[in-house]
């Protein structure tokens, strides 16, 4: 049986290597440009197809991915004239691997399902480097019928499918897990920095933290940029982390669920971003904590 043809849009540092995996399975991609030029043009030198339009594209695939920085962006690339919603067969699927807002996601869907088109929410679980190797997680809301038509195609790019329930459910949990990750962040930064003021060198503080059971996988990548001044260890942006809060506070809200300390590490996020420093990691929030209580890097 001849496989779907799969689309890709968004082929940034998390889709081109699920674009790769992909086509390693053997599956016919077809992509469209992106503001980086590069990742595009090594799918293409791997066999993939451009197509010049999201249009276009619609009307070639079968399943097709949405890899975006966030709801603003997979609402744009779904609806309108142009759009996926518009152009795409009766009996299509879209796949979000974004993290995306569920509020908007659930209206989307309604859309979607209007004409005639599937869709599952399956945000990501991993980094770059896990995309690329084709072991990332994927966190996936779809109704039974749809989950069995993508099944194959997640298992090319993921090692950890967690199908949890109907369309939305997938961003609501990766929201969730989010707010954990970015709260260990919030709290290890905050943490840091009254230790020094107390005293304590961060070397002191790893000394015990990094060898005690609260040290995880979290952990590791965030200190190595305090420790070892390794930014690459943990390359998510300040501009990421509190948009994924954002929609977490959207979510609370639209569910009736009270939610202060969650508030709080949003803040925590949205102060630094309002500072300037939004293109920063995450790791790097210490820095930031470590400046708003006058101290000055350690030598």
């Amino acid at each position: 049986m001849d496989k779907p043809v799969i689309g890709l849009i968004g082929a940034g540092l998390m889709g081109h290597g699920i674009g790769l995996n992909i086509l390693k399975a053997g599956y016919p991609l077809v992509v469209v440009a992106h503001r980086n030029r590069g990742p595009v043009e090594d799918l293409l030198a791997h066999g993939a197809i451009e197509a010049p339009t999201i249009a276009d594209l619609a009307r070639q695939c079968e399943i097709i991915h949405i890899c975006v920085s966030g709801s603003p962006q997979v609402e744009a690339v779904i609806g309108g004239e142009g759009g996926i919603a518009a152009n795409a067969a009766a009996g299509a699927i879209v796949i979000d691997c974004s993290t995306s807002d569920p509020v908007s996601t659930t209206q989307v869907a309604k859309l979607l399902a209007a004409k005639g088109i599937a869709m599952a929410d399956a945000p990501l679980g991993g980094t770059p480097a896990h995309a690329a190797e084709g072991v990332l997680g994927a966190i996936v809301g779809a109704d039974p019928e749809t989950f069995s038509r993508i099944e194959p195609v997640l298992k090319t790019w993921s090692n950890n499918i967690m199908h949890l329930g109907p369309v939305g459910l997938g961003h609501r949990m990766k929201l969730i897990n989010n707010f954990i990750a970015l709260g260990q962040g919030a709290l290890l930064a905050e943490a840091m920095a009254i230790a020094r003021k107390s005293g304590l060198s961060t070397e002191q503080f790893d000394q015990v933290i990094g060898t005690s059971r609260m040290r995880n996988g979290f952990y590791d990548t965030f200190m190595k940029w305090t420790l070892e001044r390794d930014e690459n260890a943990h390359r998510f942006t300040i501009v990421n982390a509190h948009k994924d809060m954002r929609y977490l506070s959207n979510l609370a809200i639209d569910v009736g669920a009270v939610n202060p300390v969650q508030a709080t590490v949003r803040n925590s996020l949205g102060a630094m971003e309002a500072a300037g420093q939004g293109e920063r990691f995450l790791p790097m929030l210490a820095d930031f904590v470590a400046h708003t209580n006058g101290l000055t890097p350690e030598e």
